[in-house]
Parts: C-alpha cells; sequence; structure tokens
C-alpha cells in the first residue's frame, strides 16, 4: 500500500478482553467514531492474528485467562512493538495500574469506561503517534 492509499485509510484500533459483550459494545463505539476496529477474545489470539504491527492503539483488559494483559503488553515490548496501549479493567489494583504506566500504557481505565473519555484517549494516541 502507497503513502497517499494508507493516509486516507481509519487508523486501526484493536481490542483484546475475553469479554464478548465488552467486545461488542466497544467495537460499536469505535465503528461509529471512524475507526477500523478489530477485536480478540485473547492475548494469544491477537498475537496470531497478524495484526499488532498495524494497530494505531490498542484497548487491552488486564485480567483474561491464559496471557494477561502485562503479560501481553510485555512481549510486545520484547518484539519492538510500541503500540499505543489502553488498559482496560473492572479489576482494580494500584499495582498492576503502576506496572502497566511504568511499562509505557498510555492509560489505566476502570470498567464500565466513560465512552468520551476513551474516545478521547484513542484520537490523542493516534494523533501523536502520527507526528
Amino acid at each position: 500500500m502507497d503513502t497517499k492509499t494508507k493516509s486516507l485509510v481509519a487508523p486501526l484500533v484493536s481490542i483484546v478482553d475475553d469479554d464478548i459483550s465488552v467486545r461488542r459494545s466497544t467495537r460499536r463505539l469505535l465503528r461509529s467514531a471512524g475507526f477500523r476496529v478489530e477485536a480478540f477474545a485473547s492475548a494469544e489470539e491477537f498475537l496470531t492474528s497478524g495484526r499488532a504491527e498495524e494497530t494505531a492503539c490498542l484497548i487491552l483488559d488486564l485480567r483474561m485467562p491464559g496471557m494477561n494483559g502485562l503479560q501481553l503488553q510485555r512481549r510486545l515490548a520484547e518484539a519492538s512493538n510500541l503500540v499505543p496501549i489502553i488498559f482496560v479493567t473492572a479489576h482494580f489494583s494500584a499495582d498492576e495500574e503502576r506496572q502497566a504506566l511504568q511499562a509505557g500504557a498510555v492509560q489505566f481505565l476502570q470498567k464500565p469506561v466513560n465512552k468520551e473519555v476513551l474516545l478521547l484517549a484513542i484520537r490523542n494516541e493516534i494523533k501523536d503517534s502520527t507526528r
């Protein structure tokens, strides 16, 4: 895809959350805001999808069966994939928030997430990463 065509394509936001209702509602919200969206039920599914490299922003659940959000964050960093990560969790822990932010996460939000706060965070990160 050439540079001109690439700039016409909406940024890809990937959602990784084991809760199907969260994936569906977040996908609907983001699509209505003009983003391309892919949703994955697990960290492993995201990693094997081939979408990690083109993801402009990752909405990531903290606690999931198998690989958790912090482990996925580490795996991406080890692969030099510095995609902006917004953690969204129902299980708030100050220690986990600190770990996520120290490892480079850009936001750590509690469920249920305010839609406007989430959209603003995504837009800010995508805008910053295109500079």
